[in-house]
Order: structure tokens, then sequence, then C-alpha cells
């Protein structure tokens, strides 16, 4: 039996361990002795005589072996960092209304504080932030509750992100900046609010982005725009699919996830189509109606191209409303307004996740510094941030419709709620 994706431990239900290890046997009829060590999601986690813990996907194995999880799941309670349960059915899903984060899910724990290398490390639910000055547990609680509030609705959205850490990291990282030359200094971008950096996994922001405000010797929290901090959170919490989706989606996702109204903790994600509606009316009243001039250029746009649409800051801010428009369109106004197809693509793509999570896994790749890796020539690496793979199921949303016709489903789509865009095919 392969051992299939990579660890997300630090999510597991805290399900009673087997007394000793018993056989597991998947679907082929493989066999490997192990412990039952916990349950996230549709993973169980098995824990090899060496130590290890493996997790394999629970659809993956016999009959029995998952009525065995079953009954061990309905006799204990879930616990841990999860602000989801197991992930749902398609046909289960439903669009939440107001999701609000857990006071568990902010309790800050100091980890390390050392203030001759300016280096103080506080740890929340899901979230470990390093920062280069002493933040008092109140503050780091207001800190906190962005980060983990988003973590939250994203679990929630029925899109079936599983917001996990990548590489089998326990928690996600952050790095606050005392200044913004610090914030530089350390690979942020000049003119940015701050940055999800994917090679380093970290989320990097400098404390004025986060209304930290230092009066005295004290640093206070004041109200502040969370919009550019929601919108990069989204991206750390969907590391692992960003390799597989193109990258209007990437950043129309994370669009979609700003625009939903949120204060202290609450995301009102019933609210999206006011949401949507105010944010129409901001752009028709600064001279940018909305529109999309190619929808197909638009839809299939490569990385490369991206790259060079987005070289100035007003064409960016233009690709991202395009991309916005599309999400929504997807997720609330095409076919049967269920989202049915958008559901379905990111079905696919969490396929492609999965996929990628086994390759990982495996003992038989070796991770190297700088993010290199070596694997034997029998087993196939994932294709991410290729053409091929990012686009691979995007007939999903076309699903069979020319370009012209996509284009005068979402010009009458907002038609139903009121709001008139310029889309081409």
């Amino acid at each position: 039996m392969k051992p299939v994706m990579a660890g997300m431990f630090f999510l597991a239900a805290a399900l009673p361990a087997q007394d000793g290890p018993r056989k597991w046997t998947d679907a082929q009829g493989r066999t490997v002795e192990a412990e039952f060590a916990g349950l996230d999601g549709e993973t169980v986690l098995l824990k090899m005589s060496g130590g290890q813990t493996v997790p394999y996907p629970l659809a993956k194995l016999s009959a029995e072996d998952q009525a065995f999880v079953s009954k061990r799941k309905e006799a204990s309670a879930p616990a841990g960092p999860s602000a989801a349960g197991p992930r749902q059915p398609l046909e289960k899903r439903e669009w939440p209304g107001n999701v609000a984060v857990s006071t568990r899910a902010i309790e800050i724990k100091v980890v390390e504080e050392k203030a001759a290398e300016r280096r103080y490390v506080y740890q929340s639910e899901a979230f470990e932030f390093t920062s280069q000055a002493k933040l008092a547990g109140s503050v780091m609680t207001e800190v906190a509750r962005t980060f983990e509030a988003t973590r939250a609705v994203i679990n929630a959205l029925p899109w079936g992100v599983v917001c996990q850490p990548p590489d089998g990291m326990p928690r996600f990282l952050a790095a606050l900046y005392e200044t913004r030359q610090d914030y530089v200094d350390a690979g942020g971008p000049e003119l940015s609010g701050g940055v999800y950096q994917t090679a380093e996994k970290t989320f990097r922001i400098p404390f004025q982005s986060l209304g930290l405000e230092k009066r005295g010797q004290t640093y206070f929290k004041n109200d502040f725009s969370n919009d550019t901090l929601v919108h990069e959170i989204t991206h750390q919490m969907m590391h692992d699919y960003l390799g597989f989706l193109p990258t209007w989606l990437i950043e129309g996702m994370a669009e979609y996830v700003e625009l939903l109204p949120y204060r202290a903790g609450v995301f009102r994600a019933d609210a999206h189509k006011t949401a949507m509606k105010s944010t129409v009316d901001e752009w028709i009243k600064s001279g940018r109606p909305p529109m999309i001039p190619s929808l197909e250029a638009h839809m299939s746009m490569n990385r490369e191209g991206w790259g060079a649409e987005t070289a100035e800051a007003e064409k960016m801010r233009e690709m991202y409303r395009r991309s916005i428009l599309l999400v929504y369109y997807f997720s609330h106004l095409d076919g049967d307004r269920t989202g049915a197809r958008f559901l379905r693509f990111m079905e696919a793509v969490y396929g492609e996740v999965e996929a990628m999570r086994a390759f990982f896994a495996d003992p038989r790749v070796k991770r190297m510094e700088g993010g290199r890796f070596t694997y034997p020539s029998s087993l196939k690496p994932p294709g991410m941030y290729k053409d091929e793979t990012i686009f691979r199921h995007l007939g999903i949303l076309v699903d069979e419709r020319p370009y012209e016709k996509i284009a005068a489903d979402i010009v009458e789509g907002y038609k139903t709620i009121g709001v008139k865009v310029d889309v081409r095919p």
C-alpha cells in the first residue's frame, strides 16, 4: 500500500488509538500493519511500526476498514484546530450564512521571546506568527482574529477547499515586521501592504498593514481595512491549489473572499449579492464600468500572459475586476444558480491536489533544499504550474459552450441581480 497525501497532523481529529497495530487492506487487496492514529476529514492517519504517521484516503480502504474507522469516529468527539468538518459531497454543500471565528482559534500561546534578536514567536490555533517586536496577548489576539476568521470562511464555503499548511507543516507561517523597511528588506514588494510568498510558504506583512500603532513603548491595534490582508491570506490558505488553477481564478477567488463583509471575526458570507452590487457601483463611480473585453483571452491566459498584462498597477486592478466578475458569476449566476459547474471544477482540482500530496508523501520522494526533490523514474511527479495542468479542467466550466454563449449568459446572469456588465467573447 503506497502512503498517500502529505502530513495533515495538526488537523487530525483526536480519535482514540487502536490498542496495538492491526492489518489494513486497500481496495486492491494490499495490506499493511499499522495503528489507527486518527482521522482528518476523509483521510485516515496510520502510525507505522517505525513511528511514522502516514495519511491515506479513507475511500481507498476496504469496506471492513471503512466500517472500523466509522465506528471509531462515532465513539469520539473531534478535537484539534479544524474550522470545518469532513468535506461534504457536492449535493450536500450549501452557501454559509455568518461565519464566525471560534474563541479557541484565537487563544494565543507565547512560544519564544528574544529581545536581543528581535524575535517573538506566538501561536494561534492554525498560525505561527514571528514578530520583530513584543506584542501583548490582547493585541496578538486581534491580529490572529483576521487570519483565523479567513481560514474559517474559506473552509466553510462550498468550494471544497481544505485549508491545511503545506508539506505537513504544523501551522501556517506569518512574519510580522516592525517597519516597512524591515518588510522590504525581508523580500516584501516595495508597493505592497503584505504578500504571501509561495516559495517560503510565509505571509510577510508590516505592522502598519495590521493596524498596529506604537504609543510610547507599546503597540496598540487600531481599526483598519482588512482587504489586502484577507486577499493574501486566501492565497496562503489555498497554497496547495495554486499550481492547478489559472491565475484569473487564483486572484478572482481571493477577491471574492475579500468582497465578503467582515467585522470583528465574522464574515457575512450570505451577503455576497449586496457586496457585489456595492462593489460594482464603486467601479462605476470611479469611471470603471464592469466589462470583460475578451472573455476567451481572459479565461485562457497563462502565467506569462498575466504577468505582461499586470505590469502596471491600474492594469492589475482591472484584471482583478474581471476575475471577480467571473468567479462571482460561476459561483452564483451560472446555470441553475447553484454554482454546480464551478463546484465540479473545484472537485477536479481537489483531485489534482490529492495526487500531489500522495506523490510527496511517498517515502521514495526525497526533499532537498531550495524546494527541489528527487524521485525514482517509476513515479510521475505532479505537473504543477504548467499550462497543461492549470487549464486541464477548464472544460468543466466551459461545458462545451462557445464563448459567445458564455458571454451572453454572464450578461443575463448579472441582469437578474440588477447589474449591467459588458462581456465580449
